[in-house]
């Protein structure tokens, strides 16, 4: 029985601000969810693998300015770019990772050439970008990765402690400025991209990348690098990404917890994402969501957040996407 390739992404989670958003930057949003959806799902219907429509998936979520991720990234309390990416094939259980690079142009390349070309997982900052320099990758100036909402944050964030997680969102919503019109509040959100997949042959994959948290210290990494926190693939369970407060996800093994579920427990896909993020997370104060597919071509996109940027599409059928809850 052929199966019914799928792909599904993620774009951040957070504390929506219905009445900052407006109906032009609200399609905008869509417009983008969806244009990078037809994508992934052009890779599947060609017959392309699950790691290849989600690499292609997160290269072009990097490359949209309205996504922290690549160009678009925040700026680290020093007012520099620090990007961290993860894939991972189900079929093999074979993985690639690199955090901290400042002028990779796509992060998720450098983690897929990890993953075929090196005996390691991961590398971190120099190693990272000596390996991708090598590899042949594009790299940019890292002034590539700067927009000017981003910098707006940042100069908000700086003089408060912490990063902009911690902000309160009724004074960041109070010093909104003319043409900001972001619909999760970017001192609640939590700014992942992400990608998994499940291809015809009944394999899937996941990958992510992030540009961090606003005003974060400098070389601070949280999960989205990280095999089993932020990234975790396995043909025998499921594809999962994850977006939120990382550190939490990283103490939780959030996405590998999903897998286990269904390994160890029998527990369905919806089942096991549900946990994870309604019960599991929250106990520790973890807030923020997470994608998953399974090799029977479920699909389920749960988060404890007001909303997360998010969407799917199965070979052949119209994307869905959607921001609130």
């Amino acid at each position: 029985m052929k199966t019914t390739a799928v792909i599904a992404i993620h774009g951040g989670a957070g504390t929506i601000l219905r009445t900052a958003m407006s109906t032009e930057a609200e399609t905008q949003y869509h417009a983008a969810l969806s244009g990078i959806l037809h994508a992934g799902e052009r890779v599947l219907a060609d017959g392309g693998s699950a790691l290849d429509a989600v690499t292609e998936a997160v290269r072009l979520l990097e490359d949209c300015p309205l996504f922290n991720a690549g160009h678009g990234a925040v700026f680290t309390a020093a007012g520099t770019h620090e990007l961290d990416a993860s894939v991972m094939d189900g079929a093999t259980l074979e993985a690639g990772a690199v955090c901290c690079v400042t002028r990779v142009k796509n992060p998720v390349l450098a983690a897929r050439r990890v993953l075929e070309h090196s005996e390691h997982v991961m590398f971190t900052a120099a190693g990272a970008e000596a390996f991708a320099a090598a590899q042949g990758l594009e790299f940019v100036d890292p002034s590539y990765f700067h927009t000017d909402a981003r910098y707006r944050q940042w100069l908000k964030a700086r003089g408060t402690e912490g990063t902009m997680l911690d902000h309160d969102a009724a004074t960041f919503a109070a010093t909104r400025l003319p043409g900001e019109h972001d619909p999760i509040d970017p001192s609640k959100k939590f700014g992942t991209v992400g990608a998994v997949a499940l291809d015809m042959h009944g394999h899937v994959a996941a990958a992510t990348s992030t540009g961090g948290i606003t005003n974060k210290q400098a070389g601070r990494v949280g999960d989205a690098p990280l095999i089993g926190a932020g990234c975790y693939a396995n043909d025998a369970t499921c594809a999962v990404s994850t977006t939120g407060t990382g550190e939490m996800f990283m103490r939780m093994l959030a996405a590998y917890d999903v897998s286990a579920q269904m390994e160890y427990r029998g527990a369905t896909l919806e089942a096991a994402a549900h946990d994870v993020v309604m019960t599991r997370l929250p106990r520790i104060d973890g807030r923020g969501g997470l994608i998953a597919v399974d090799a029977k071509g479920n699909v389920t996109l749960p988060f404890n957040t007001e909303g997360m940027y998010r969407g799917f599409a199965r070979v052949g059928e119209t994307p869905v996407t959607a921001i609130y809850r």
